[in-house]
């Protein structure tokens, strides 16, 4: 019997999937396809440059030996490489190439090596190099040291700088960082790119947007250019994915990332993904997509507590220069509570007011200009409603606050309890004082004097009163 082309490399591929790994037999050898037998020269026809260098680098042993088990000792291996898929105007073009000598075609044949000095600046763009410069698409002022550290995010920071660390070799791979809008998650994405790039300038770093992605693969899928976006992503030592949740309207899409990401991931390369969501409430997502994501690491971002705002706060005017009188920074913090971007957006609304304005940043400004940024409160706080919470918190009774007991626990709860109705109500010191059996005001003055001097030396007491704001706060919403 005749051995055809179809025949022999069929054969040869009995051998090779029992040898190599299943997802490595999927990507590098089922889209190979048997063109020509003659004289024992096997052709075969690859999808890419890039596609045939990696196979001559990688498996030309394995193929050489399953090949010349089939045909015998003279057995050779050519390819033919596919240089343009084709439309409607004209055929596909191939450049046939003989095994273990390279060259480098494009739409014209030359000799290799060719040296490149200018950066590939769009991402898709599939070199004819291996090695090539890409630009990482990242913003350099997305750093670990401008993203402050808050119980609300301190897992995920820090598994971003070990993976920055060290790409690859840790158990954070993927590492899926979620949370909601406006809370951080690209900036630390972004942020353990810009590390790697500074640790370990040789690795290829890469950062899209699911969206860029989509949009990318379906202007390849459209020139019937699949293989080389999928091959182009092989390349990347750390692929950072932007907003996956993006990935559940685009079916085919998920398909590419699938073979990508294992691929990646079986190569030792590291993948950092975000996500508005947790991976199990990710909905419209390939399940066998979602058990990747759940191989390694899922952080979330909550939104920052007060004391991590009021640094948020006072990072950004050290970077930009600004001064602000604190009560206003704490007036910020306070009401703002719905994400860091808009409390950073606050802030260049007060600037720009006052510049506007030619006026002096103070707190009556800033509550005139942040109207729109703060949520009207629909209840009215009282100070009998702050009595009740600091008592229950406290574990203290009622009647207490108004006594003149002097045992400790009951005067700091009283203190805190003046401090936070000077704080969330408008009532007079003098109203305040009445309300504690009938305490002048200069009793509530010192008493919140000393509610902010135990604030700063006394770590619990600044965590209760902190707890306590928050109280008060969400009571008024």
């Amino acid at each position: 019997m005749t051995k055809t082309c179809e025949i022999v490399w069929q054969n040869c591929l009995e051998i090779i999937k029992d040898i190599v790994d299943w997802q490595h037999f999927k990507t590098w050898f089922e889209p190979i396809t048997p063109v020509s037998l003659n004289n024992k020269v096997l052709t075969i026809q690859v999808p890419s440059q890039f596609f045939y260098e990696y196979i001559e680098e990688h498996y030309v042993n394995l193929l050489a030996k399953t090949l010349k088990r089939e045909l015998g000792k003279e057995a050779r291996l050519e390819y033919r490489i596919m240089v343009d898929s084709g439309n409607s105007s004209h055929q596909p073009q191939t450049v046939d190439l003989p095994t273990n000598n390279i060259k480098l075609y494009n739409n014209n044949v030359m000799d290799f090596p060719l040296v490149t000095t200018n950066p590939v600046k769009n991402p898709f763009v599939i070199p004819g190099l291996k090695k090539i410069q890409i630009d990482p698409q990242l913003n350099p002022t997305y750093t670990f040291e401008s993203f402050i550290e808050g119980d609300c995010n301190r897992v995920a920071r820090r598994a971003g700088k070990t993976v920055a660390d060290k790409p690859g070799a840790n158990s954070f791979n993927p590492l899926v960082i979620y949370g909601g809008v406006g809370l951080g998650k690209t900036h630390l994405a972004q942020a353990i790119g810009n590390e790697v790039k500074k640790q370990h300038p040789n690795k290829v770093v890469l950062y899209v947007s699911s969206e860029k992605f989509i949009n990318q693969f379906q202007d390849h899928s459209r020139n019937n250019a699949i293989n080389d976006f999928i091959h182009f992503y092989q390349l990347i030592d750390i692929l950072i994915i932007d907003d996956v949740q993006f990935f559940a309207r685009a079916e085919k899409s998920q398909d590419a990332f699938f073979a990508i990401f294992n691929h990646l991931h079986q190569s030792g390369k590291q993948l950092v993904l975000t996500s508005d969501k947790a991976p199990k409430d990710l909905d419209g997502l390939q399940e066998r997509l979602l058990s990747r994501f759940r191989w390694g690491l899922s952080a979330d971002l909550q939104m920052p507590d007060y004391e991590t705002r009021i640094e948020i706060l006072e990072r950004k005017m050290k970077n930009d220069g600004l001064d602000m009188p604190r009560e206003v920074v704490k007036y910020l913090a306070y009401n703002i509570n719905t994400n860091i971007r808009e409390l950073e957006g606050a802030l260049i609304s007060l600037l720009a007011q006052s510049s506007l304005n030619k006026r002096e940043i103070d707190l009556e400004l800033a509550k005139k200009v942040l109207r729109n940024h703060i949520k009207t409160s629909s209840k009215e706080i009282t100070i009998e409603n702050i009595q009740k919470m600091v008592c229950e918190y406290f574990d203290v009774p009622y009647e207490k606050l108004q006594q003149k007991t002097r045992k400790r626990e009951i005067v700091q709860a009283r203190q805190i309890t003046m401090y936070l109705a000077k704080a969330f109500t408008k009532n007079s010191l003098k109203t305040i004082g009445e309300h504690f059996g009938g305490r002048d005001h200069t009793t509530v003055i010192h008493s919140c004097q000393t509610v902010k001097d135990l604030m700063d030396t006394d770590s619990v007491f600044k965590e209760n009163v902190l707890e306590l704001t928050q109280k008060v706060q969400l009571a008024a919403l």
